[in-house]
């Protein structure tokens, strides 16, 4: 191989050289500062004092924190796990679509992700809260039920009782379900989206060859299809996890008060708390479960 003159490796730099500046100042710069605030102490009335200590981190590990993070890996777990459960197939039905419909199924699930990202979580907010959509219908067809047993049978008096309780609205704002089904809606894309890669590029003919070899679908999914394509499910995988577990808005309008997520405890230490060294001490401690995630993702992915 022939060795780069000099010349041409000042023409790589000069190439290179926005996109550098760009991570330098936009990215490293703001990542220095945050880590060396980590290391102080609050102020007296919310400033920063420069006294090196290593309290915030060992204040992240109170069981109050440790609890608000165990919800917060919990939600992006079962996120994940939902969007690789709904994902998948969805990505296979695609993948194995003639070529003329691959791009419009494809252009039908990104259509309504060109719509703001605020807006569509204001949308699950109408719906799921205790006036939406959800309870209207709910509410509704349950209270029609008990008013249809307690006309059909008069005698039992149960019936019109219990439709007493249809005034009750199904709590679904505020939950961590609600949570969870806001991240799903959001993150589904990310995980369809590899997995539909990783198959398009599947060769089939191992599948018939493992057919002809007496495989029924099932092994030869397990045995072939799966492990084939595991590089797109685990680039999905970490693709929906890592946002869903630093996740902020979506927890904020349908989690309220009642399930917050570390990213509501990070803003509470930044703007309502002004604890700058702490909440930059769960930021690093948060960015540092990501950056294992992503290690755990290439070396699954370079198996």
């Amino acid at each position: 191989m022939k060795p780069r003159s000099r010349r041409d490796t000042w023409r790589l730099l000069v190439l290179i050289a926005p996109s550098l500046f760009w991570l330098l100042i936009f990215f490293l710069v703001p990542l220095v500062m945050v880590l060396v605030i980590s290391f102080g102490q609050r102020g007296t009335y919310g400033g920063i004092v420069w006294d090196f200590t290593l309290s915030n981190y060992a204040r992240f590990f109170d069981p109050l924190y440790l609890r608000i993070f165990g919800r917060t890996a919990g939600i992006a777990l079962a996120t994940t796990v939902i969007c690789l459960v709904g994902g998948y197939p969805m990505a296979y039905f695609i993948a194995t679509r003639p070529p003329r419909w691959r791009n419009t199924l494809l252009l039908l699930l990104m259509i309504p992700f060109w719509t703001n990202f605020l807006i569509r979580t204001y949308a699950w907010l109408l719906i799921l809260r205790d006036q939406g959509l959800v309870n209207m219908v709910w509410t509704g067809a349950v209270h029609n039920l008990f008013l249809h047993l307690a006309t059909a049978y008069p005698a039992a008096t149960l019936f019109s009782s219990l439709a007493g309780l249809t005034s009750v609205p199904l709590e679904l704002f505020g939950t961590n379900g609600a949570i969870i089904v806001g991240l799903v809606y959001a993150w589904l894309p990310d995980m369809v989206l590899p997995c539909y890669a990783a198959i398009e590029r599947l060769d089939f003919s191992l599948v018939e060859a493992a057919q002809d070899l007496y495989a029924n679908r099932v092994k030869s999914f397990l045995r072939v299809v799966l492990p084939l394509t595991m590089p797109g499910l685990v680039a999905g995988s970490v693709l929906v996890f890592i946002p869903a577990l630093g996740a902020y808005v979506t927890p904020d309008l349908l989690g309220g008060a009642k399930s917050i997520m570390i990213g509501n405890v990070i803003y509470s230490q930044f703007m309502s708390a002004r604890d700058y060294p702490f909440g930059s001490a769960i930021s690093f401690v948060l960015m540092a479960i990501m950056l294992i995630a992503t290690l755990i993702y290439f070396r699954l992915g370079s198996d």
